[in-house]
């Protein structure tokens, strides 16, 4: 999980002191900072490469199954009419002229 990786948070480095040296801040400790930051970008960039890659291929399928035919009797070639016509013959089989009396 992204947050579990990064380190510091915008307000951290927002509040970030450093020490002064003689001459200014201390120049290792501006450079850990730094590295500390570097890292998290990666971390940044690495993790919405993965999720542009998951989002392209959720797409895909998507893209994919919206091509296939929708049902399994669409597939074998049953429509709605096929069995409406079904139950009725099955009706006047099973109840014979009774029903149309």
């Amino acid at each position: 999980m992204l947050s579990d990786k990064i380190r510091l948070s915008a307000k951290e480095i927002l509040e970030k002191e450093f020490k002064t040296g003689v001459r200014g801040y201390k120049q290792e400790d501006v450079d850990k900072f730094l590295d500390m930051i570097i890292k998290d970008y990666e971390t940044f960039y690495q993790e919405i490469e993965e999720l542009q890659q998951e989002n392209l291929k959720l797409k895909k399928q998507l893209d994919d199954s919206s091509k296939r035919p929708q049902s399994t009797s669409q597939q074998a070639g049953t429509t709605n009419f096929d069995i409406l016509k079904r139950l009725s013959n099955l009706e006047k089989h099973v109840f014979g002229s009774k029903l149309y009396d």
